[in-house]
């Protein structure tokens, strides 16, 4: 018999399509049914838990498996998430150099981001378009699933791309904005988060390894960012957006 696990239990979490909860039974394939039947081993009457990605997940039996297919029994039906998205962060991330941005991606999701947009800033070295694009974006996609699915999400953050920080901004509609900017010297996060109080919703930006622009902060600012500072210590791009989120979801979130 299927019943509901509480949160915690250890239950091994696997993302599969949205259509796959509401059935009685289902066939897990492809990369996730080898996952489960070739690397890690199953074994037929484990118990699994099931993800859509968008916060609705299922309890399943494995009934039979070969090397990548998996046969699962669900129990219906599939429900809410708890514990999920406490604050809805968005990280604005200039887009650095390398592979620096697989780690932010990795890592801010691990620390509960609901969304990511990599955005060519006027000082980024790298330059992507066309299919040169689309590819990154899907390895940047399997990132972010794969970091959800370690880290025991049962969400998996948006990602989305802006060619410049203007276009980015467009549809930003969160109650707190920050501006993590070196040109700003004084203002603090931790008045600024005194003086707001308890946001449902937070942006942050963070340029790349060249920072922003006076020009970009003054459109980021335009658009109702606070500029602010984190202290005198100079953090790398790649350090700064994990560093803010993990402030944010102690102050705001389900950290601590």
């Amino acid at each position: 018999m299927l019943y509901r696990f509480p949160q915690g239990s250890g239950m091994r979490r696997f993302f599969v399509e949205a259509q796959l909860l509401g059935q009685g039974s289902a066939v897990i394939s492809g990369e996730t049914g080898h996952h489960i039947a070739t690397v890690l081993r199953l074994k037929a009457g484990e118990t699994i838990l099931l993800a859509d990605g968008h916060g609705r997940e299922a309890i399943a039996r494995i009934t039979s498996l070969d090397k990548d297919r998996v046969n699962v029994e669900i129990a219906p039906p599939g429900c809410p998430a708890p514990g999920e998205e406490t604050v809805r962060i968005t990280l604005y991330q200039g887009l650095p150099k390398g592979e620096k941005l697989d780690l932010i991606l990795q890592k801010c999701t691990e620390l509960g981001v609901a969304r990511i947009v990599p955005f060519m800033a006027e000082r980024s070295v790298a330059r992507l378009a066309g299919e040169r694009l689309d590819k990154r974006v899907q390895r940047w996609e399997r990132i972010v699933r794969e970091a959800a699915r370690q880290s025991g999400r049962s969400r998996i953050p948006t990602i989305g791309f802006a060619e410049n920080l203007r276009t980015a901004l467009q549809s930003d509609h969160s109650e707190l904005r920050l501006l993590l900017w070196e040109g700003e010297q004084e203002m603090g996060l931790r008045p600024v988060l005194e003086r707001t109080g308890k946001a449902a919703s937070v942006a942050v930006i963070i340029g790349p390894e060249g920072g922003l622009t006076a020009a970009e902060a003054a459109a980021a600012t335009a658009s109702g960012f606070t500029p602010i500072t984190l202290g005198s210590r100079i953090l790398r791009t790649e350090t700064a957006g994990p560093a803010a989120v993990a402030i944010l979801q102690y102050v705001l979130g389900d950290m601590g």
